[in-house]
């Protein structure tokens, strides 16, 4: 029961992150983000590899921390022994999904290094905000100690693509 507290706390931590804008702005959700609010799991299944030092959520898996909610097909929490546990790393793969009140991302793969606190979202990236539009590549990179996020190319001749609406505008008015 112990491991299962903590693989809930060390979920909470790997939700302090957010998505915004890209190519090396600021995110601004990470500012109002509360990374000390409860953290809520559900999976189909946990898995405890204490050997190994990590926990395997798999099936359905649904994280929320305040407006913040991480969906995949599976999550591996890697932890280190001891005195105190402390979570390392945290993998998330199968139809990564990462939303926040204003924005959601979606990639192939997430990784969370807690020690660098980078968040690292790898493969067919997409970010849309609802309404503003979408940003499209292979790697973005969320740097959760200075909010800066950025994102590099991929796809077709490699290069970062998207689209924005412009808000609208009175007639006659150019």
């Amino acid at each position: 029961m112990r491991r299962v507290r903590l693989a809930a706390l060390m979920l909470a931590v790997a939700m302090t992150g957010a998505i915004g804008p890209v190519a090396a702005q600021t995110v601004n959700s990470l500012k109002n983000h509360d990374s000390n609010a409860p953290v809520d799991f559900a999976a189909d299944r946990i898995e405890l590899q204490d050997r190994a030092d990590r926990a395997v959520l798999t099936g359905n898996v649904d994280v929320t921390q305040g407006d913040m909610r991480l969906r995949a097909a599976r999550v591996t929490i890697a932890y280190s022994g001891g005195g105190q546990t402390q979570v390392n790393r945290m993998d998330a793969s199968g139809g990564v999904v990462l939303t926040t009140a204003t924005e959601t991302a979606r990639s192939s793969y997430a990784i969370y290094d807690l020690r660098t606190r980078l968040v690292t979202m790898i493969g067919n990236v997409v970010i849309s905000r609802a309404g503003k539009g979408e940003t499209r590549g292979n790697r973005l990179v969320l740097n959760m100690n200075s909010g800066q996020a950025s994102l590099n190319g991929g796809g077709t001749g490699g290069r970062v693509t998207g689209r924005f609406t412009p808000p609208p505008r009175p007639a006659g008015k150019n």
